[in-house]
């Protein structure tokens, strides 16, 4: 329970500065605070049945349940796949074109960029769950795994699935590959202009600016790869399950942590509101 009530104060303090500070109404934090609210949704989607489940010893869950499970979780996963690449983006603007700023991140811009964040995900997640719960189940239904994801469904389906998780393969691509190679990208262009200056402050806070992002791009990336790229005989069900307590639990815990230890913004509106 302690990591359920690290994520959800420190995502809510985040999303509440955000919203209170002036100062934090730019485009950098307008996305940082989707980002809490992805984790918050996380966070709030399993830990609370797991301890429910840990106190009662009943761990069985409704049909209906798993649905929302599963619709929720592709959901998320695709849409921080996406803006974890926006984000970087908005970074590279920022500092390669700092004078085009807020013309190419002006609020419409960023507000468009977060609708296609959700809903793109959200369409991928439906064609996958619908056809998921399509499939027909053995009679035993046993999950081994904490929640209702599509890989572990699928191995208590009574049906060939061979073809589809080959689908799956193919979408996890799409979701990660694109997005991981605009942030490698992005930063690439980042580095390149920052040391085309030959000044160690430009660097310094090019690097202030963007390590945040980076720390979180490494956790949550490295995780989906390992679990949804990584051909499965390369990895065991228990260590599938490691893998999702990771960026199902851990990583929305440790980003808040990450961004207002690191991000003097974020800490001074901290402070601010604690003065008052």
């Amino acid at each position: 329970m302690l990591d359920l009530l690290v994520a959800l104060f420190g995502n809510t303090i985040i999303i509440i500065l955000i919203w209170a500070d002036p100062l934090l109404h730019n485009p950098m934090y307008f996305l940082l605070s989707q980002l809490s609210l992805m984790d918050l949704l996380y966070i709030s989607t399993f830990v609370p049945k797991m301890a429910l489940d840990f106190l009662s010893g009943d761990h069985h869950i409704s049909f209906t349940g798993c649905s929302i499970q599963m619709l929720l979780f592709t959901t998320l996963i695709g849409s921080e796949c996406l803006l974890l690449a926006f984000m970087a983006y908005d970074r590279y603007v920022a500092i390669c074109h700092p004078l085009r700023y807020p013309i190419l991140m002006r609020p419409r811009v960023c507000v468009a960029l977060v609708v296609v964040t959700w809903v793109s995900a959200l369409l991928n997640a439906l064609i996958h769950v619908v056809y998921t719960l399509t499939l027909l189940y053995c009679a035993s239904r046993e999950i081994h795994h904490f929640f209702c994801e599509i890989p572990a469904l699928l191995k208590v389906a009574c049906a060939d699935t061979s073809q589809y998780e080959k689908g799956v393969f193919v979408s996890g691509v799409i979701f990660l590959l694109p997005p991981i190679s605009a942030i490698l990208g992005s930063y690439g262009s980042i580095l390149s202009s920052v040391l085309g200056m030959r000044s160690s402050q430009a660097l310094r806070k090019a690097l202030a600016t963007c390590s945040s992002h980076i720390i979180v791009v490494s956790l949550f990336y490295g995780a989906a790869i390992i679990k949804y790229i990584v051909p499965r005989s390369y990895h065991s069900p228990a260590q599938d399950e490691v893998v999702s307590v990771f960026y199902t639990i851990i990583t929305p815990m440790l980003n808040p942590l990450i961004y207002s230890l690191r991000n003097k913004d974020v800490s001074r509106a901290f402070r601010k509101v604690l003065r008052r």
